[in-house]
């Protein structure tokens, strides 16, 4: 019962209090770990989850009030909570000006009607280290066949996710060509 009303009332962060207008925000758990057999209530449940925001400090927000939260629910029902959550990912940023000046490169390698932007995603990416320490812009190399539909095929973590291999040529060559540009506005 406690683990339920922890997952339950943690919903409330997102639905009530924190401001979705300014960023997006999600709190998920996708494991819960607990007993060993059906008519026996287990001493412990392990929860984990996620937090997805794209705001570093309503990142900081959300971590502050699910600790509330779990503790003060499991208390309502002489259970106890301790929260662990490990830092995770900075949000992944990419630098608006760094961005305009690779555009045209990507584009001049792969066609400008060939670059989407997707809008946000909730991806958690290490990458974002280094867009912290200096500018840094990340995109995705298209790797779904010609022949398919990108909104039909398995994503990247399917075990049934195929690559068309002729799409990293693309990428080398789209890496290459900002490599050099990147080089060449350094000297």
């Amino acid at each position: 019962m406690a683990s339920a009303q922890i997952i339950n009332s943690v919903q409330t962060i997102i639905s009530r209090q924190v401001d979705i207008t300014k960023a997006p925000a999600v709190v998920s758990f996708g494991a819960i770990n607990g007993g060993i057999r059906s008519n026996i209530i287990p001493d412990e449940v392990e929860l984990i989850g996620t937090i997805r925001t794209f705001d570093q400090d309503m990142r900081a927000d959300i971590k502050i009030k699910l600790a509330e939260i779990a503790t003060n629910a499991a208390k309502t029902l002489g259970a106890t909570a301790v929260t662990e959550i490990q830092p995770g990912y900075p949000v992944t940023v990419n630098n608006p000006e760094l961005v305009s000046k690779m555009r045209p490169v990507i584009a001049s390698v792969v066609g400008d009607n060939m670059l989407i932007e997707p809008g946000l995603i909730t991806g958690a990416e290490d990458f974002s280290y280094y867009a912290l320490e200096t500018p840094g812009m990340f995109f995705f190399l298209g790797v779904t066949p010609t022949d398919k539909d990108v909104s039909q095929v398995a994503t990247n973590h399917s075990p049934a996710f195929y690559v068309d291999e002729s799409a990293l040529k693309v990428g080398v060559q789209t890496m290459t060509q900002v490599a050099l540009t990147a080089l060449g506005a350094a000297q």
